[in-house]
């Protein structure tokens, strides 16, 4: 008698769909509100892109008869003390508030993975000098550098971007370098350790994937810091010359100025730096939960 081995017929297996159209689809699946957070920021992004063809009026367009008008249906958002519409002034400051805090924080989050990275996972006597190069940066004041710096330079976006990149972005590093130092411990680098790997493909492989979470974490935490900063700069006349119309500028000059007289002047920018932070904070939650493969949403 011939047994005959019975099979089970296996289902063929899907591919997967196209990576960034599957990260989208997993997103709006997964994590409806971190969706919302990046719909916000596709939509701050768009209006700050086609400012020129959304806003209906300029952005320095004077008109002083029209000076503190309130919301209406002429101007959706009121009118500043020179008569200028605050909703185009809005959607242009959306060009130059999101751009600076989306590249200020880049610029931070990259300057703190590469300090923090190389610095946890070396150790030994780089990393004590880097570590007390840390300590005395952060002894210093961040009001005071931003403040002596711009004034060194000189005011503009550039600028700024650049001072406000270095200066959260080495603070930032001892919480990358935190979370590697956990990391390099682990089985599977002490593993690729043993086979030869190379020190990048350790760092970008084996290192990188497993502390994207304080990574986006600090990023996202970042843009409203930076958003913040730039208001202050602003108010003392070093951030971006008017009459650039940034969120911070136009919150701290007339909006501070006329806020019990004409308070939408303080509102409307106010609005805009809440919700841009908001949304790109939950979208951020959002990306470390299904980024991070330590993480049951990363599956």
């Amino acid at each position: 008698m011939v047994a005959v081995a019975e099979t089970t017929a296996q289902p063929p297996r899907r591919k997967p769909a196209g990576g960034t159209l599957h990260f989208i689809g997993r997103l709006f699946r997964d994590k409806p509100l971190g969706a919302f957070g990046f719909v916000i920021c596709v939509i701050f992004l768009f209006c700050g892109i086609f400012a020129d063809v959304l806003a209906p009026y300029g952005f320095n367009q004077i008109s002083p008869i029209n000076r503190l008008k309130p919301p209406s249906e002429k101007f959706w958002l009121g009118t500043d003390n020179l008569g200028r519409d605050m909703l185009s002034r809005c959607l242009y400051g959306a060009q130059l508030s999101v751009i600076i805090g989306l590249s200020a924080a880049a610029l931070a989050t990259v300057v703190s993975v590469f300090i923090g990275i190389v610095s946890g996972y070396l150790g030994g006597k780089f990393d004590m000098v880097m570590q007390r190069f840390v300590d005395a940066w952060m002894s210093f004041p961040d009001l005071i550098i931003l403040i002596v710096v711009v004034s060194v330079v000189g005011p503009g976006m550039g600028p700024v971007i650049v001072i406000l990149g270095l200066l959260y972005g080495i603070a930032g590093s001892r919480i990358i370098r935190g979370a590697v130092l956990s990391v390099r411990e682990n089985a599977y680098v002490h593993a690729a350790q043993s086979t030869g790997a190379s020190l990048p493909r350790i760092l970008w492989r084996h290192i990188l994937p497993n502390v994207m979470a304080p990574v986006i974490v600090l990023f996202t935490t970042r843009v409203g810091a930076v958003i913040l900063a730039e208001s202050g700069l602003a108010f003392l006349g070093l951030g971006v010359p008017p009459p650039a119309p940034t969120w911070g500028g136009m919150l701290s000059g007339s909006g501070r100025s006329f806020m019990y007289l004409a308070p939408w002047l303080a509102l409307a920018p106010g609005l805009c730096i809440t919700i841009v932070v908001y949304a790109i904070n939950v979208f951020g939650d959002a990306l470390r939960d299904l980024l991070d493969p330590r993480m049951r949403g990363s599956r």
